[in-house]
Formats: C-alpha cells, structure tokens, sequence
C-alpha cells in the first residue's frame, strides 16, 4: 500500500550500480540508497536521467523498484521515473511502482515525436492515470526541455491539476530556468515544485517551492540538508549554498552520470561503480584527475558509510 510523501527538501537522483555484467546491482543499490537517506537525503528518485533509466528495460526496471523495498529501503520515500514512449510500458511500470508502494513516480512526457500539441500530451497522462486506476498515484511530472525536447508548458499543468487534483501533484523542473520555477510556484498553490540544480535550490524554497531532485545529491546531499535546514530555521545559509553550488558547477561540466560514479568508486573504494551501459564510457586518466582535482578543491568530504 502507498504511503503519501509530499517529497520535499533534499532528494537525490540516484545512480543506478551495475554487476561487471552491465546488469543492476541489486545489493549494492540498496545499501546506497540508505546510505544517501542516512546522509542529507529525504527522498530517492530513482531511475531518472542521472539513473540511466532509458538503458534498461521495463522488466529490469521494475525489477530496480521491488527490490530496494524487498531489501528495507523505506518504499514511500521513492520516487521511480516510470514514463515510456509506449503508453502501454508507461502504465506497466507505474501500475508496478504504485504497487510496490512508493511515494510518487517522476514522469516525463512521451519525447520521441517532435513537437507534440499539449492535447497529445494531456491525452498520455489521463490515459496513463486512468489505466492505472489507484487513488494513491502521486505524479510528479519532469520538466526537462534539453533532454527531452518536449517542454511542459503551465497550460498543460493546469489542466492535468484541475482533472487530476489528487495525483498530479508536482514537477520536477531541470530546465536551469529558475523563472518557469517560480512561475509554477505563483501559478498553481499547493503544487510542489522541486528544482533539478542546485542553483535554483535555495531560491525556489525560499520562494515558496518545496525543494530539489538533484544528481549532484549523490555526493552532496548533507550539505544541501545543511542549507535546507538554514532556510527553516531562518539562518543565513549564504557559505554553504555557495559551496553547493560550486559542487554543481564543477560537475556539470561532465557527463553528470559518470562522473558521480568516478566519485561514488572513489569514495567508497568500490571500483564496480565505474561500471556503464553504452553509450557511456568510463574516464580517461587525464579527464579523471581534472574532475578530482576541481572537486578537491572546493573543500568538501563526503560522509563516511551510516
């Protein structure tokens, strides 16, 4: 059964650990995931972009889902990404994923087709609500235009929040563009808005937003807690989030994905994180020591195992 998470302060995309078989490493995913809520995080979303989500399969997907609720992890604190092109496998897995009992699903648009009108696109999340059938969905819908090319305009928010007031519930927004943010804030009260990058964090809570889902909260999610609680508790958080913020920056200047698993397998001394479906590749030497030596030098350590 589901139990309902307003997912808010700190959430981490979460990488996803593979065997050297390229297959997920249920065992080492698990024990990852509650490290990361035992340092800084509040929720997981699983399977996103920073995930590799669009490497596996449907099976091995749900197969991610019920196995990280079968080894402990807390199921209302994840957030699976369970969209798909093919409405059929979009509704499969986020029937399995509400099943499982997760807190809320993370789901972009159908990206393949350019240019789709916001009729084709309300069309897929009504049939994918109505298919599934589960007083309990809580959407979360992802806005990220770069990558899926398929932007989610307030038009199409407000239509899906006033059919669906119950199950569409928020976005995750990882267009960078803190304005849309905050426009969705001012526009649909009580809709929780979560930024992708952590230099819209602190802006959009202190806005009214409710928080972020970020791949950078793989190595940085203590700190980004720390500037969080600041924000609560009304004291200044202006060193910290600057130091966040330079975590990001230096990271993004590299395929997100890999680089965190560079980090996570240096962290841990677990080389198995190093581990990528194609098309990613592992780093070359000189490429790995210009990310290790730019992220030591911003200070910051990463905790040690809960």
């Amino acid at each position: 059964m589901t139990t309902v998470n307003e997912f808010k302060g700190v959430n981490a995309a979460v990488l996803t650990p593979l065997t050297d078989d390229l297959i997920p490493d249920d065992a080492l995913m698990a024990e990852y995931s509650k490290w990361l809520l035992g340092n800084g995080c509040d929720g997981l979303a699983i399977l996103g972009t920073t995930g590799e989500a669009n490497s596996f399969s449907l099976k091995e997907r749900i197969r991610i889902i019920e196995s990280l609720v079968e080894a402990g992890v807390p199921a209302h604190t994840l957030m699976p990404g369970t969209s798909s092109c093919a409405l059929t496998d979009a509704v499969e897995l986020t029937r399995a994923a509400v099943d499982a009992g997760v807190g809320g699903v993370l789901m972009l648009p159908p990206f393949y087709y350019k240019n789709p009108s916001d009729d084709g696109l309300y069309r897929f999340f009504s049939e994918v609500i109505q298919r599934v059938g589960d007083a309990s969905l809580q959407i979360y819908l992802y806005h990220f235009p770069q990558m899926s090319a398929t932007p989610i305009s307030y038009d199409l928010i407000g239509r899906l929040v006033t059919a669906y007031p119950g199950t569409v519930v928020g976005m995750k927004d990882s267009s960078g563009d803190l304005d849309n943010m905050l426009g969705a804030v001012e526009r649909f009260p009580g809709f929780r808005v979560l930024s992708g990058a952590e230099d819209c964090f602190l802006p959009l809570v202190q806005a009214g937003g409710t928080g972020c889902i970020t791949a950078c909260s793989n190595v940085s999610s203590q700190l980004a807690q720390d500037v969080y609680q600041a924000h609560l508790n009304g004291t200044d958080a202006g060193a910290m989030n600057d130091q966040l913020c330079e975590i990001r920056r230096v990271i993004q200047q590299y395929p997100l994905s890999m680089a965190l698993k560079h980090l996570i397998a240096r962290h841990s001394g677990d080389d198995g994180w190093l581990n990528v479906r194609p098309p990613f590749v592992p780093f070359d030497e000189g490429r790995l020591a210009k990310l290790y030596g730019e992220f030591d030098a911003i200070g910051y350590d990463l905790p040690v195992a809960a």
